[in-house]
């Protein structure tokens, strides 16, 4: 980042540990944290709204990673600009969180508290019963997701 040394971007996966594919978004943003980006915050949430705007407080850029389920292929990744569209409903509706991301956004939206650039990555799962394994769709997805938000990030970090 060349002069504005004070930019913030902040990743935040989302999701359950215990609940399979749910937590894609907390895999995926550990191992973007590995890579020791400069100026990125890596954050870690179950999802709870009120929790998750005030994460976000005072950065430039933001990318959340959470599981999907809208039936689509498991493993298919989605990618959203919440500053340019609202985010599909049925991506997220089946939440283990208090209330989804959408509603999430939404609410910050109203409030006039989303952050200049929000991007929302959606990993499609398909097991999200307690004690579940990550499937192994969602695990290569993982795997593709890390580079292609790496690269996203350095790009904007200019």
């Amino acid at each position: 980042m060349n002069e504005k040394s004070d930019k913030q971007i902040v990743v935040i996966g989302v999701g359950n540990e215990f609940r399979g594919d749910d937590a894609a978004g907390v895999i995926a943003a550990r191992k973007i944290k590995k890579e020791k980006l400069p100026y990125v915050k890596v954050i870690l949430q179950s999802g709870e709204g009120t929790a998750l705007i005030e994460s976000w407080k005072n950065a430039d850029l933001v990318i959340i990673i959470d599981a999907s389920r809208s039936n689509a292929e498991v493993g298919e990744i989605f990618r959203f600009d919440a500053q340019k569209q609202k985010l599909p409903k049925s991506f997220f509706n089946y939440s283990t969180h208090a209330f989804s991301v959408t509603e999430s956004i939404e609410l910050a939206r109203v409030l006039n508290r989303l952050p200049p650039n929000l991007i929302v990555y959606a990993i499609e799962g398909k097991k999200f019963e307690t004690g579940a394994s990550l499937s192994p769709e969602v695990e290569k997805a993982i795997e593709r997701i890390c580079p292609r938000i790496t690269a996203e990030i350095l790009s904007k970090a200019d």
